[in-house]
């Protein structure tokens, strides 16, 4: 069996989602943000992942942009060769 990282991340996402949800209705019914705080640390644990998987792509993203980039500027710097006889 093979781990599944979309899954982990579906999951982290859904309980920082409902984490965060319950902290605020909590704060709102008794009115005391402090007694919650632990609920919304959990929102955020969760999140944390998320937010640093999600630079690390964009950073692997970029970099194989800039090197595709480069290939083909060295590409276009070599010369076709010719199919004419030289003399």
């Amino acid at each position: 069996m093979t781990f599944d990282k979309s899954l982990l991340r579906t999951v982290l996402f859904a309980v920082g989602v409902v984490a965060l949800v319950i902290g605020i209705y909590q704060t709102i019914f008794y009115n005391d943000l402090t007694r919650n705080y632990w609920i919304f640390m959990v929102s955020m644990g969760c999140w944390i992942p998320l937010l640093y998987w999600r630079q690390q792509e964009r950073l692997e993203a970029k970099i194989a942009e800039q090197k595709a980039k480069l290939a083909q500027q060295a590409r276009a710097k070599t010369p076709a060769k010719s199919t004419k006889k030289r003399r």
